[in-house]
């Protein structure tokens, strides 16, 4: 059963932001996501949300998990966490 990372971003300093993005995406494709929305347009219709919103998709919830504790998105992550805030989960499919 597939499983979905849905994060938001407000990102601080978007050059520092981008390396996190250089390592990222390569990371995604490696273990078996992919990106279904990455930073395009959003409507808020209730609630709050932050600037930038990505949806990525994992073959099931193992495969998201072992993406996330990789070493390769671990690097990616010491880019990114020091100049954003982040809301990010994993969200079992149907």
């Amino acid at each position: 059963m597939s499983a979905y990372a849905i994060v938001q971003v407000d990102v601080k300093d978007a050059e520092e932001y981008g390396k996190y993005a250089v390592l990222a995406g390569p990371a995604v494709a490696q273990y078996g996501g992919e990106f279904l929305a990455r930073g395009g347009a959003v409507e808020v219709m209730e609630g709050t949300t932050r600037d930038r919103c990505v949806i990525i998709r994992f073959p099931d919830m193992a495969s998201a998990r072992t993406f996330y504790h990789s070493p390769e998105y671990q690097e990616a992550l010491s880019f990114a966490l020091p100049v954003s805030d982040r809301d990010y989960k994993f969200v079992e499919g149907v």
